[in-house]
């Protein structure tokens, strides 16, 4: 509700929008303050199970800021039961002769969406990954460039300034090397261009834990254990990366459980190496008394502890 000044009750009161008539009516006492109102918000409502195949929808999509015509430009589509020659015909000539500059950038941002889809990303992260790559393209510098990895490593960035990293694993197909090759040449070109470092934020080992636990199916009881290891791990001088962390924790928390994890499920669902795995728990093995809470393991458990 909002408030507006109602003649009638001579004072400010509160007041009801009826959608349906456009009507702007006085809670108190019924008055129509006004009339037939224009409601400028979205139109939600489609039409598609009315009438078959056609979605007479009367909006668009939203404008887009990062395209050169807000993503309002009119295409010419194919009439129903149209034939495949449509494109020789007039209208499909004009069509092609008004082709869209930004067709390259659409598909790109179609691409990073379906990437954020798949790894429930929220929109925020999808619209800063629209703007790296609207910046970068706009340097042509990427032109011969691994576009799969380039977009990867374009919602990577994202991931990293909205402090919500992911693993570097999140392309459509560009591998580990290819995706962390077409970061930092990303990273270079936009410090170049702002003559400034690049915020890219800080990750941390417990930013990957729950994800990782979740897709191994670990406990909440052992999810808690391993997320309190990996804050302490913090105090100790590892020099091992975060990812490598979280999944030697992992290691050393499924092997005090009563359900084991193997190391090769752990290497899969963290996307570190098992040899890697191995090193850090070894790093972390010393410490294990300091790290792994009493309430989930007693000294005796800790002493049978496998060693590295």
């Amino acid at each position: 509700m909002a408030d507006m000044f109602c003649p009638e009750c001579k004072k400010s009161t509160e007041v009801v929008l009826d959608h349906s008539a456009g009507d702007t009516v006085c809670f108190e006492c019924g008055l129509v303050l006004e009339a037939h109102s224009i409601d400028e918000t979205s139109e939600w409502r489609t039409f598609a199970n009315e009438s078959g195949e056609n979605d007479p929808v009367r909006v668009g999509g939203p404008s887009n800021p990062l395209l050169t015509d807000g993503g309002l430009s009119t295409v010419i589509s194919k009439p129903n039961g149209a034939s495949g020659d449509f494109l020789s015909s007039s209208l499909g000539r004009w069509q092609n002769r008004g082709s869209n500059p930004d067709r390259s950038l659409i598909q790109a941002f179609k691409t990073i969406a379906i990437m954020c889809d798949r790894l429930g990303l929220v929109a925020t992260i999808k619209d800063r990954a629209n703007e790296i790559y609207k910046k970068v393209e706009d340097l042509k510098s990427i032109r011969g460039r691994n576009q799969d990895a380039i977009l990867a490593a374009c919602l990577y960035i994202a991931c990293r300034q909205e402090d919500k990293p992911r693993t570097v694993k999140v392309g459509n197909g560009a591998t580990k090397k290819e995706i962390g090759r077409a970061k930092e040449f990303i990273v270079k070109q936009l410090e170049i261009e702002m003559g400034q470092s690049m915020e890219m934020g800080t990750i941390h080992a417990r930013d990957f834990l729950r994800r990782f636990c979740s897709h191994l199916g670990m406990t909440n009881t052992a999810i808690k254990a391993a997320q309190e290891a990996v804050q302490k791990s913090e105090e100790i001088d590892i020099r091992r990366s975060p990812i490598s962390i979280a999944a030697a924790v992992i290691y050393m928390i499924t092997q005090l459980s009563d359900e084991k994890k193997p190391l090769r499920d752990i290497s899969l669902a963290t996307g570190v190496a098992e040899g890697t795995i191995r090193n850090s728990y070894k790093d972390l093995y010393p410490y294990a008394s300091r790290l792994i809470p009493s309430s989930f393991a007693k000294e005796e458990d800790l002493r049978n502890l496998c060693s590295p």
